[in-house]
């Protein structure tokens, strides 16, 4: 009899814990993989490189040594802080830089769109930048709320392509700058929130992120406004940031980078859609090697060796870091040191003004 009740016992348990199993959801399925194939981890870049897409707000108190310590040990030459506003901010952060590592950060400064649309706006907003420039600003960065956010005095949403911004493009072309700019978010996200969404758990986790049509335009329309802007402004050297939320038709943006010289894309955020096909990255990076930037996004140091393998190793079947972003698993693109050299650092030097070329090698006097 007690064996029999043990037995209803274990036989009651057992199945409450298969029910369980049974409800558990998207989230919590995390498998480990049974795949053997051989692991090339790599935790340190082959080449000192040039992060492009950095953010710290607080530079000019932050304690710069933690920075640097991460960096080294990931072979990180030089950050761009694209955070660095404006005015004050900048001279600020250039003070403390200067005082401590005068050459391993480079910042770029930000406009500040709330005064659009009142008289000589965009005279006034250039004036700063330049002086921004000359108080060691090596670029400008343009946050997505441009196309998303940002309204004009008159309560109007301010299109990527407005003319009245015209003057701080043309005067980034004459200062020699580079602009870094984000336009919209994945396409994703203008998308029904269902079962067909890559994007669905994302949007479940963070439901802000979610967009329509009205909720502030089309995603198409944001991205056609952009395109808009950089054909208008052929002088100025445009850095599309997260390659322009096209890394996932490669095709297509091979084309817009044929029709738009004057286009850069950096890879930071989207390395799981490269990841994920291999051969096709592998021909683009070859192909468009010189129009190519590192740039990472998130400071996360320990994120950084998922991008090195990416693109350094041939490995297959490598699990990514965030699975809100890729439920899928990434493989190496095993690019030619002559591609990985321009993406890492020589693109980067062409483009950024006052990089230190001796942190490289082959370019140092």
């Amino acid at each position: 009899m007690k064996n029999k009740r043990i037995w209803i016992l274990t036989a009651v348990l057992l199945s409450v814990t298969l029910a369980e199993a049974q409800k558990m959801d998207f989230e919590a399925y995390n498998p480990a993989s049974t795949l053997k194939v051989p692991q090339h981890p790599v935790s340190r870049a082959k080449f000192p490189f040039v992060d492009v897409h950095s953010h710290h707000y607080r530079m000019p108190e932050q304690d710069l040594s933690q920075l640097i310590a991460a960096m080294d040990t990931l072979n990180m030459a030089v950050m761009v802080n694209l955070s660095g506003g404006s005015a004050d901010r900048i001279t600020g952060a250039m003070a403390n830089i200067r005082t401590h590592y005068p050459n391993r950060f480079l910042l770029f400064a930000n406009v500040d769109f709330s005064g659009v649309g009142n008289p000589g706006w965009g005279e006034t907003a250039a004036a700063q930048l330049e002086q921004d420039v000359r108080n060691g600003a090596s670029g400008l960065k343009v946050f997505k709320s441009l196309g998303l956010r940002n309204r004009d005095v008159h309560g109007n949403r301010i299109p990527v392509d407005d003319p009245r911004l015209d003057p701080i493009w043309a005067k980034c072309a004459e200062l020699g700058i580079p602009v870094l700019i984000h336009s919209a978010d994945p396409r994703s996200f203008w998308d029904p929130m269902d079962s067909l969404n890559e994007r669905w758990l994302e949007l479940k986790l963070r439901p802000r992120r979610k967009r329509s049509d009205t909720d502030p335009a089309p995603w198409e329309q944001i991205i056609q406004e952009q395109h808009r802007m950089f054909r208008k402004h052929p002088d100025t050297k445009f850095i599309n940031a997260h390659m322009g939320w096209f890394a996932n038709d490669l095709a297509h943006l091979g084309k817009l980078l044929d029709e738009m010289p004057n286009m850069y894309v950096g890879i930071g955020a989207i390395i799981a859609e490269l990841g994920r096909q291999p051969r096709m990255a592998k021909a683009f990076f070859e192909k468009y090697q010189d129009r190519i930037l590192f740039g990472k996004d998130a400071w996360n140091p320990s994120e950084y060796p998922t991008y090195f393998r990416v693109l350094e190793s041939n490995d297959e079947y490598f699990p990514y870091y965030k699975k809100y972003h890729a439920f899928w698993a990434m493989y190496g693109l095993d690019l030619p040191e002559e591609v990985l050299r321009k993406v890492y650092y020589q693109n980067a030097l062409e483009l950024l003004p006052g990089i230190d070329r001796s942190l490289f090698p082959e370019t140092g006097e």
